[in-house]
């Protein structure tokens, strides 16, 4: 059967053939490879989180000076910066030169300190790589410092120094009041010594001894117009003790706190038996006065003649010789404070049960009135 032309067909291959024409001359590409999987890379750190580059050390230099411009030694210089253990410390050279080296830039602190001297502080900011220089920094000398000690008083101490001395008694009976083994004893204020003479002339020993002595003049007649029996034993026993409490008062009380002197024997107990010997022979006629300073043992003295004159008030007057017994007297006195000082010295002590126990530092060692830590004596 012969084929027959069909025009739309013809048509219809004709555009087939022209649509495929250009890819007739094309070079046919390989088969893509199988898919690889390839690993992210992590992402570039912002850059405000990246750590800074390591910033390079300074030093610090100085010069330590005084208020008049002289160098310094000897200062301890302490370097304080920012953050722990970032403190240094040098001592300046006799210069009064001072460095730090390998300093972390960054704020800093000087404190500079100094015997004698107040403490002084300097500041400032040291930049990475400088060799930061401190303008010299003067020292000004310390201000005085007040120490205030708190302890008793020395009326207080005075006071407990009389407690002692009021329980010493000879062979534990006499009573021996106006001696201290404490050679540096607080001075006694005016109330304390009329309390000690009190004590003296009311004690019943002192009593005792005014009676016996009164007896005794009865007994040898002395002071005739007196009489005898009960009623001139009285006067005379008043007259003894008018004599006694006179002297005690005079010359242990009122005068000491008049003239500010001190009534006591001190004891000294050291040295050779010669510098003892002349300090119980002196201390008869010079005492220590409240200031702690030798003088003339006025209220010894003056007590001896007040007493004295006082006598001729009751004393029968053909036994008043006015004023040259007064004096004689007084000279008797004294003479009777130097022995009893002798024996306070060298004998009363060892009598003296359980007596206070001296102070050894300042036991005085030389001759009254030379040296400064010896004690006044008993009127």
């Amino acid at each position: 059967m012969p084929l027959q032309f069909k025009p739309g067909l013809a048509a219809f291959a004709l555009a087939t053939l022209a649509c495929a024409f250009p890819c007739l001359g094309q070079t046919p590409q390989p088969a893509p490879a199988p898919e690889q999987h390839i690993p992210e890379q992590p992402a570039a750190a912002p850059t405000a989180d990246r750590q800074p580059d390591p910033q390079p050390p300074g030093s610090i230099s100085g010069t330590v000076i005084d208020e008049s411009g002289a160098e310094v030694a000897g200062a301890r210089v302490t370097l304080t910066c920012e953050g722990p253990s970032q403190t240094q410390e040098a001592i300046s050279a006799s210069d009064g030169r001072f460095s730090f080296a390998d300093v972390a830039p960054g704020p800093f602190q000087i404190t500079i300190t100094s015997a004698g001297f107040a403490t002084q502080a300097s500041s400032g900011i040291l930049h990475p790589g400088e060799n930061y220089v401190v303008v010299q920094i003067g020292l000004n000398v310390a201000t005085s410092v007040t120490e205030v000690e708190v302890g008793p008083s020395r009326t207080e101490v005075a006071e407990e120094q009389i407690r002692v001395e009021e329980k010493q008694r000879v062979l534990g009976v006499l009573p021996n009041f106006y001696v201290s083994y404490v050679p540096n004893a607080a001075p006694l204020d005016p109330k304390q010594k009329f309390k000690l003479a009190f004590k003296t002339v009311v004690d019943p020993f002192t009593l005792f001894m005014v009676g016996g002595n009164a007896g005794i003049e009865q007994a040898q007649n002395h002071f005739r117009e007196y009489g005898q029996g009960a009623q001139g034993y009285g006067k005379r026993l008043g007259a003894n003790y008018a004599d006694a409490f006179t002297g005690t008062f005079i010359g242990g009380a009122i005068l000491p706190s008049l003239l500010k002197q001190d009534p006591r024997y001190f004891y000294k107990g050291s040295g050779s038996t010669a510098s003892r010997f002349l300090y119980a022979v002196a201390n008869s006629l010079i005492c220590k006065g409240d200031n702690g300073r030798w003088q003339a043992n006025y209220s010894n003295v003056l007590g001896s003649l007040a007493s004295g004159g006082i006598s001729n008030l009751y004393y029968p007057p053909q036994d008043r010789n006015g004023a040259a017994l007064t004096f004689e007297n007084a000279a008797v006195g004294i003479g009777e404070s130097a022995i009893g000082n002798l024996f306070q010295e060298f004998l009363i002590k060892k009598l003296t049960p359980k007596p206070p126990h001296r102070t050894p530092d300042n036991v005085p060692d030389r001759v009254p009135g030379k040296a400064p830590n010896q004690t006044p004596p008993q009127p």
